[in-house]
């Protein structure tokens, strides 16, 4: 049986055969077209007869008939104009429409534009400014380890120059990572100048948890201060800023500055003091971007401030430590490395990090990176990662390492009357005890497992952008290390010294005298050239 259709047959086909016919149909109508004119039969076109000249009143009706046609012109073009009117009445309201939509989106934009850049150096030194202004006593935070590439002598000089009598107190942090004897030692050194308090911090809080209002407590007090959870010296620092306090007159509130260098604890020493992660710390420099008030008593209030920007002509290894531009990108992390493993002892290096000989930078950081296991794809060595990761224990509160304090003199800006107006009603003996006290409760590491670093003396800071000199450069590891060999020279003798020469006179024999040679610095130090046909186990 036939399975009947249940819907018509397609009428599609395919290309030949449409153009095909096509084709047949235009020749057909060819044909006809031929034929017709063959035949006469074309069709005569239509036209207006126009009204015969028998016709009556026939001027009349042509008159009328113009009138009518311009009457229809006027409409049609009366009827153009309200089109057209009425068109740009709707644009008008379209372009209101959306100015109104694009209003709210413009005035965001320029507000904006006119909020003040947050990683900028002049809003970073602005801030500081601020905190100086503001507060009635001003702590300059200083890490143990270096306390005195710490100190920013323009920091210090802004603060005595200020109006009000500003008081400046110096604070001692990560004392737990410092041999105890060179603790005491830089107390006795700095309070020379101002009142110093020792104090260490209790472990940074993440970011996670910094938004919660817990209690930093510990349960088991023996194994928190095994861990390092513990705070030291918050008790003295209170009872000091509380003396300060007492001097004000009653009702009103004292206001405390904590500024310092990136990653010394300023931010840790405000939470141990409110006792609650109120400030977000960590090893990442730069973190705190404004100043931040925090009420701690019912009459001190704590202002946390920015890290003071470092000075482009500091020596490298105080860029390295306390600079920006590390964490910014613009110095390169490995050309930090090297310069802080020229500073330290190579042998307190090896015992510190478990790694073996290694005669440059490149060598130190592929067998870092291969103990810690920081490998890319193949097995090859990150030495970005190991870098960043070693400048992260150098600025964090975990490498132990110490400098030894130097006798000098007073600064410039110092005297024996500002010395006298800084210790102005305090008791320095009950200042010591404190200080013993917290010593006392700290474990301290020993000379042997901590490393001998060479500081570089007070860092400069920048408080105005403007104060950076355009052609003043920080001076190149040659030129650091000629003024060095300069300096052992004119220790050893002061008679071999080169002739000078008038700029205009024309030798022609250059005679050179002999130069005394270093020993101690020999080209396996010295010389950062990478050595690849040396194969690592």
């Amino acid at each position: 049986m036939k399975r009947p259709k249940l819907r018509k047959a397609s009428k599609r086909m395919s290309c030949a055969k449409r153009y095909k016919i096509q084709k047949k149909v235009r020749e057909h109508n060819r044909k006809l077209k031929k034929d017709a004119k063959k035949k006469g039969l074309k069709k005569p076109s239509k036209k207006d007869p126009g009204v015969p000249n028998s016709a009556p009143f026939k001027e009349e009706v042509l008159r009328e008939a113009e009138q009518r046609r311009l009457q229809i012109e006027e409409e049609k073009e009366r009827r153009k104009q309200a089109s057209k009117l009425e068109r740009a009445q709707k644009r008008k309201k379209e372009k209101e429409a959306a100015s109104k939509q694009a209003e709210p989106k413009a005035k965001k934009a320029r507000q904006e534009e006119k909020r003040p850049d947050k990683t900028s150096k002049q809003f970073l030194c602005s801030q500081v400014n601020r905190v100086i202004d503001a507060a009635d006593v001003v702590i300059e935070v200083l890490d143990a380890r270096d306390p005195l590439g710490c100190r920013c002598p323009q920091l210090e000089e802004a603060v005595l120059q200020r109006a009000g009598n500003k008081k400046l107190l110096l604070v001692l942090t990560k004392i737990d990572l410092v041999p105890k004897a060179n603790v005491e030692l830089w107390i006795q050194r700095l309070q020379q100048e101002f009142p110093v308090v020792a104090f260490k911090a209790s472990l940074p809080v993440s970011r996670k948890t910094a938004n919660k209002k817990r209690r930093l407590g510990a349960s088991n007090e023996i194994l928190d201060q095994s861990r390092g959870a513990a705070c030291f010296g918050n008790t003295v620092l209170t009872e000091l800023l509380t003396s300060y306090a007492a001097s004000k007159p009653e009702g009103s509130t004292l206001r405390v500055g904590i500024v310092g260098f990136p990653n010394v604890g300023k931010s840790s020493l405000i939470n141990c003091l409110k006792e609650s992660p109120v400030c977000i710390a960590g090893v990442e420099r730069g973190i705190t971007k404004t100043m931040q008030e925090v009420h701690v008593l019912s009459n001190v209030n704590l202002l946390d401030s920015p890290g003071i920007l470092a000075c482009p002509s500091n020596a490298a290894a105080s860029l390295a430590l306390r600079s920006l531009q590390v964490e910014e990108g613009e110095e390169k992390v490995q050309e930090a490395v090297r310069t802080l493993l020229k500073q330290c002892d190579k042998s307190q290096v090896m015992l510190q990090y478990y790694v073996a000989n290694y005669r440059n930078a490149v060598e130190f950081l592929t067998l870092f990176a291969q103990k810690r296991g920081f490998l890319q794809k193949g097995g090859v060595p990150n030495l970005a990662q190991a870098a960043s990761v070693f400048l992260d224990d150098w600025t964090g509160p975990k490498l132990s390492y110490h400098c030894k304090p130097l006798n000098s003199s007073l600064p410039i800006y110092m005297s024996d009357a500002v010395v006298t107006e800084m210790w102005n009603g305090l008791d320095r003996n009950q200042l010591n005890v404190g200080n013993e006290n917290t010593m006392s409760s700290v474990k301290f590491p020993n000379h042997a497992s901590s490393i001998s670093f060479t500081s570089k003396g007070p860092t400069a800071g920048l408080l105005v952008v403007s104060d950076i000199p355009k052609e003043e450069q920080r001076p190149t590891e040659k030129e650091e290390q000629n003024n060095d060999i300069k300096t052992k020279e004119s220790a050893e003798t002061n008679t071999d010294e080169p002739e000078e020469v008038a700029p205009q006179e024309k030798t022609k024999h250059v005679h050179f005298k002999s130069v005394p040679i270093d020993i101690s610095l020999s080209t396996g130090a010295t010389d950062d050239a990478y050595d690849f046909n040396t194969d690592f186990v």
